[in-house]
């Protein structure tokens, strides 16, 4: 059996599925609807409940082959795959151990050369920590920038590397240009992903600090950048800082201390966010504790409840919160379908005409992959679309929207209707 091996039982904390045991025997499978979970949601009630099923089919998807993408490549503990957009039809990859490969978006590709090697900056002796995150610039065509989220022993740093964008070398370390850092308090729960919005602004996903239950309850700790998705602006730096602080942001200039990079909170370990820009959504993972896996619509200025909740679930109860201003998820799934969730994309490609508009996610355990489908009144459909044995780490988009699935074990797929 895939799940047997020591490697793989240790690269589960890579995405933050470990946590001390809990009773689970009250959660309710994701295939039944809300109304329909157990007494311990109902305190959930006021917290905008998420409709879970719809009674008519809103897509049908065609089966599926899941197919290497670049059968002449393997990488080295992959975590994410994207392009700098810049129509060069060229596809980067991260590797949690320190380098970003490029290499020409075909088929045929035998060859990925290395941008950048962050091996002796970063930390990766914990399995969540390493180089976690890649963006390019949205003016990478004129400025060559592109943006990266790794870890040191005790830090998290988000920082700027500059590269030629019309011949991308490998790029010289002192042109480092950091932007955040952060302690942080535990090996676990990074976050790490980052990417840019269509606002133009660099948003970037922090977990809750670590341990189990998040102990120093930082999710929701409007004082503390754990537990949060942060937004700054690149383009406008302030002071010391390297960024500025968009004017919109729910807490920009507030006298009380909360931090202005917040643009939402109340995240566990959000493991990958996308922006579905034809329907302006930015939807985001949460891995669980130990009981819900969920998907989220976030909102600026929202909170997603952990760790007062783990999605619908109550985990632990908060005297101070005001239950109806949680946010619920819009889709979640127990842990006898997956324990931790990897975000990825709505599909706009062509290769797979049936999965249109469909936000495609999986399970890094389990190697599920599911479409899930929301309508114009926000109800949901989830449909498994394959049962793999891959550690799904990471899905990723290219230029012609065509989505590829990452595998932790070093290779590239993607999914092709039969």
């Amino acid at each position: 059996m895939k799940y047997l091996s020591v490697y793989l039982l240790s690269a589960v904390v890579l995405l933050g599925a470990c946590a001390p045991a809990e009773d689970t025997s009250q959660v309710a499978s994701s295939e039944t609807s809300s109304s329909e979970t157990t007494s311990t949601e109902e305190s959930s009630d006021s917290s905008k409940q998420s409709s879970q099923t719809t009674e008519t089919k809103s897509f049908e998807p065609l089966d599926h082959e899941l197919v290497e993408a670049y059968p002449n490549l393997t990488f080295d503990q992959p975590l994410h795959y994207t392009t700098a957009d810049d129509g060069t039809n060229q596809v980067f990859v991260v590797e949690r151990t320190g380098k970003i490969k490029v290499f020409e978006n075909e088929e045929e590709a035998t060859e990925a050369k290395v941008v950048v090697d962050l091996s002796t900056k970063i930390d990766f002796n914990g399995q969540e920590k390493g180089l976690l995150g890649l963006a390019f610039d949205p003016e990478f065509e004129e400025n060559g920038y592109f943006y990266v989220n790794y870890t040191t022993k005790e830090t998290t740093v988000i920082s700027r590397f500059t590269t030629d964008p019309t011949n991308v070398a490998e790029v010289d370390l002192a042109s480092e240009v950091i932007l955040l850092e952060f302690p942080q308090p535990y090996a676990n729960h990074n976050g790490g992903h980052l990417a840019f919005g269509p606002d133009g602004y660099l948003y970037i996903a922090t977990g809750d600090g670590g341990s189990g239950g998040d102990p120093q309850r930082n999710a929701q700790d409007l004082t503390k950048i754990y537990g949060k998705l942060l937004r700054i602006d690149i383009n406008a730096a302030d002071g010391d800082k390297n960024y500025g602080i968009p004017d919109d942001n729910p807490y920009s200039d507030n006298t009380t201390g909360y931090v202005e990079e917040i643009f939402a909170y109340g995240l566990r370990n959000p493991w990958k966010f996308s922006f579905d820009e034809k329907r302006d959504l930015l939807i985001a993972a949460d891995v669980g504790q130990n009981a819900m896996e969920e998907i989220n619509l976030i909102e600026k200025g929202g909170n997603y409840g952990w760790n007062i909740m783990e999605g619908t679930l109550e985990h632990r109860a908060s005297d101070e919160a005001d239950m109806t201003e949680l946010e619920a998820p819009i889709w979640e799934y127990d842990h006898s379908l997956g324990q931790s969730i990897t975000g990825g994309y709505t599909y706009y490609g062509e290769e797979n005409p049936s999965l249109d508009g469909v936000y495609l996610y999986g399970d890094f355990i389990t190697g599920k992959i599911w479409g899930l489908w929301l309508d114009e009144d926000q109800q949901v459909e989830n449909v498994e679309l394959a049962d793999t044995e891959l550690m799904i780490s990471s899905f990723g988009v290219d230029e012609q929207g065509e989505l590829i699935i990452v595998d932790f074990n070093g290779k590239l797929y993607k999914l092709v209707e039969e």
